[in-house]
């Protein structure tokens, strides 16, 4: 079975890794942290917002069942990318809104995608779009966050 990487930032990832979790052909996901100096950050690290990671979602998925786009319909649909550095209350670097692309066709479909969807926004879409560094999984208690807790969303 082919499988596929693909990196989102869109805010807290606890809400972000539930909304693509429940996605046929998502074979997996682990939230961490990406886009920054520092390496091994922790939690605690990232909410200085001074490491200059990202909070992210890595999902692993079988394009045979779910396409890159579809992710990226995903990505626009369960945050607010117009807001630079904010999620609802959340604020700081680590909740901006950035796809981390893991090869030219993920960074022209993203592009694409990000025009596309500019149309549903009455703001400027900011959401970067750069190549995926090496991405730091989140302790383990962060992991299926929502999911380990019965909850289906975060509370915002």
């Amino acid at each position: 079975m082919e499988t596929e990487k693909a990196t989102f930032g869109a805010g807290c990832f606890w809400g972000v890794e539930a909304a693509f979790r429940r996605l046929a052909g998502v074979k997996s996901t682990q939230v961490g942290y990406i886009g920054g100096k520092l390496d091994h950050p922790t939690y605690e690290q990232v909410c200085t917002d001074r490491t200059g990671h990202a909070e992210a979602v890595e999902v692993t998925f079988d394009p045979h069942v779910i396409s890159y786009h579809d992710l990226l319909e995903v990505f626009w649909a369960n945050h607010n990318p117009t807001t630079l550095n904010r999620q609802g209350p959340d604020y700081g670097s680590q909740y901006r809104s950035a796809i981390f692309y893991h090869s030219p066709e993920q960074e022209a479909e993203a592009k694409a995608s990000r025009d596309a969807a500019q149309s549903h926004f009455p703001r400027p879409i900011v959401t970067q779009i750069e190549p995926a560094p090496t991405f730091w999984p989140a302790e383990e208690y962060h992991q299926q966050y929502l999911e380990k807790r019965g909850q289906a969303h975060c509370h915002i």
